[in-house]
């Protein structure tokens, strides 16, 4: 499948740079992990999936060489795939900027040492057949993350060197070399990594840990859902779940690709158990229990939009010790962006009986061995008697019911058939408020239809527009497919305007009140959204709409001298990792689902255009602006033997080391960019 971040060779990908010159001022380099990993995971679909649903082998990609097949197929399958897979350890793995997972509460069942730690990240590796040397020194593995902090290095990078090998390459500038490489030490050591601490607002928001949990789960996925022989590790299909315990094959489409795998699962599993046990909310108290017969119309409890963390240190890493609610409200965009990770974790791990098409390969790894299998009672076919646990699967159903309800019952406004930003504070009571955001009620048709498919037991992930052999049709399914629509709709009747193109939102009311801005942010999301609705409900009227609505963003937003889209031509637009979100998806969409069709003949719409609009966005906005650095790796990046450049590849995105900053940045994406 995929070289890993703990693999001792280094790559040589090279990618490509635009050719259009475009005004960039990077205005915040703040890294936020509620909108940067939504963007990297949308990243993630935009990559090996795209490429691969157009024809492209993956095979034929070579990050030695800029462009080929395509520059298409080389900034999708190499650039916006490895990107988004860097940055997810640049933060779990190097950063510091949150809890360890010594101190986080799986472990403290264990005994709450490093040595806990220690003795299961053994048992993980043996899992997957990985020699425990193989694993990076100096991890910092989190449990949760904060809300926010620099992504600028705190102390002097360690990039002592060895010699590696001689590669020929071709540069994103169409220069062929060879070159001898070298690997700086940080590659293997991230003693040196971590961020700025003195930056970070060391909080808790359930949008910061579902962005992360969100990359963690759809790598996840990845990583363990194949097997390998562990002799060769060559990646085979798992024929049952039990393969695993025939001395032959072990977990993981290869042993470091299924450490990872296992890596990122610990560190899902320890985030839910931390929320299911101190952070469910009452308006009053933290630390409130909830159970799987939960009901959001009789006592709501929901998460917080920001706990305060008093941090300690504990096994001489941070630890918490103590919690205070700093915002009580709870806001769409983090009950969204938690119920997309979890409805992912939830078809991850179900055991569930009645699911008779789900992976082996997955079904090995919560077997019991690595992970906890699931109590009888949450795997049945009555849903009636679920109860509360720890293992991951009863972690999913507990608090994806929490999040669904809340979504139904704090969120929708049923007069309207609307999702409202926020359950918010007046006087001694918490009300729904009259404030429609478009970008959080698009996205919540996402989750929703991800959340419909993971209760129904229909491919996600990579698959999520794919049908399926089982369709449980599930009461949780219907509702939410019942919302979908209902939103949809109110999209296409209240919220575009006469350009045709959506309103950034409405204040509901005796009369409706249209806001007046249309961003760059909104048509992308709007798009995703639709085409969402669109596949879940067959309804053809949802992708008409989206194929009106990328039509206009061509007519009035695009912007000929930056070769890419801008909220008004000719005047700077501000982008965030939101905007990138939402334009790697809704773009992505497009291209697999808006495209001309038989008897349809929009240019704009022909797959050349569309791909050809991918390009250029991805050139002029992600590579010439939003991405911060590349590492060594897979990225395409390389250190070289008599060559000081830190753009080696000439792709315009720099070495970690060469990216700003006193002593280098990571390998994240900068929070508000202005392009013009």
């Amino acid at each position: 499948m995929k070289k890993s971040i703990l693999n001792i060779a280094i790559a040589t990908a090279v990618l490509s740079t635009s050719v259009i010159a475009a005004e960039v001022k990077v205005l915040d380099k703040t890294h936020y992990p509620a909108s940067n990993l939504l963007a990297y995971t949308e990243f993630e679909l935009s990559g090996e999936p795209l490429a691969e649903a157009l024809g492209l082998d993956l095979d034929i990609l070579d990050p030695n060489a800029a462009n080929i097949p395509t520059s298409f197929d080389f900034s999708a399958g190499i650039s916006s795939y490895e990107y988004s897979e860097e940055a997810m350890y640049a933060l779990n793995y190097q950063s510091t900027m949150g809890v360890h997972l010594v101190n986080g509460p799986l472990n403290a069942l264990r005994g709450g040492k490093h040595t806990h730690l220690n003795a299961r990240i053994k048992d993980m590796a043996n899992a997957v057949g990985l020699d425990i040397s193989e694993v990076a020194i100096n991890m910092y593995p989190l449990s949760l993350p904060y809300v926010s902090g620099s992504p600028e290095f705190a102390q002097q990078v360690d990039t002592k060197t060895t010699l590696g090998e001689e590669f020929e390459i071709t540069t994103a500038q169409g220069q062929d070399k060879i070159v001898t490489t070298l690997t700086p030490a940080y590659v293997h050591d991230y003693k040196t990594l971590a961020w700025d601490e003195t930056t970070f607002d060391k909080s808790f928001n359930p949008a910061a840990i579902g962005g992360i949990f969100l990359k963690e789960v759809m790598w996840s996925q990845d990583f363990l859902g194949g097997m390998h022989t562990t002799k060769t590790d060559e990646e085979v299909e798992a024929k049952s779940k039990t393969m695993d315990q025939d001395g032959i094959h072990s977990l993981g489409v290869s042993a470091a690709d299924g450490f990872n795998g296992m890596m990122l699962t610990e560190m899902s599993i320890d985030k839910l158990l931390f929320m299911q046990e101190q952070l469910g909310f009452d308006g009053k108290n933290l630390g409130v229990k909830f159970t799987p017969s939960y009901n959001a119309k009789k006592q709501p409890i929901w998460f917080a939009n920001k706990v305060a963390v008093k941090q300690g240190t504990q096994n001489g890493v941070n630890s918490v010790t103590g919690l205070t609610v700093s915002n009580p409200s709870s806001q769409l965009r983090d009950t969204w962006q938690m119920l997309w990770p979890l409805a992912e974790f939830f078809a991850f791990t179900d055991q569930r009986q009645a699911n008779t098409s789900q992976n082996p390969a997955m079904l090995a790894v919560f077997d019991g061995t690595p992970f906890a299998s699931a109590p009888n009672k949450n795997t049945d076919t009555n849903n009636q008697n679920d109860v509360s646990a720890n293992d991951a699967f009863s972690l999913a159903n507990n608090i994806s019911n929490l999040v669904f309800n809340n979504l139904n019952a704090l969120h929708f406004n049923t007069q309207y058939g609307t999702f409202i930003t926020e359950y918010k504070k007046s006087g001694s009571s918490f009300v729904q408020g009259n404030n429609v955001n478009t970008y959080d009620a698009a996205y919540s048709i996402v989750a929703l239809s991800i959340y419909q498919r993971a209760k129904d037991a229909l491919p996600v992930g990579y698959a999520s527009a794919d049908s399926g052999s089982v369709n449980l049709k599930t009461s949780e399914g219907k509702l939410a497919l019942t919302m979908i629509s209902s939103q949809a709709d109110f999209m296409l009747n209240h919220l575009i305007n006469d350009k045709g193109l959506v309103s950034d939102g409405v204040t509901l009311g005796n009369q409706l009140k249209l806001n007046k801005s249309h961003s760059l942010d909104t048509q992308f999301a709007a798009i995703r959204g639709l085409v969402s609705a669109f596949l879940a409900t067959k309804d053809v009227k949802y992708k008409n709409a989206a194929r009106k609505v990328y039509l206009n963003i061509e007519k009035t937003m695009f912007d000929k001298n930056i070769n890419t889209w801008a909220s008004t031509p000719g005047k700077a637009t501000m982008h965030t990792p939101y905007t990138q979100a939402a334009i790697s998806g809704g773009l992505r969409e497009a291209i697999l689902h808006l495209r001309n069709q038989e008897g349809e003949n929009e240019p704009a719409l022909e797959v050349q255009a569309l791909t050809d609009r991918y390009v250029s966005w991805f050139k002029t906005v992600v590579n010439g602006a939003m991405q911060l650095a590349e590492p060594i790796g897979d990225t395409g990046e390389i250190q070289v033997k008599g060559n000081a450049s830190t753009d080696i590849d000439q792709d315009g995105v720099h070495q970690i080391i060469g990216a700003g900053g006193k002593f280098g940045t990571a390998t994240t994406m900068a929070n508000k960019v202005s392009i013009k």
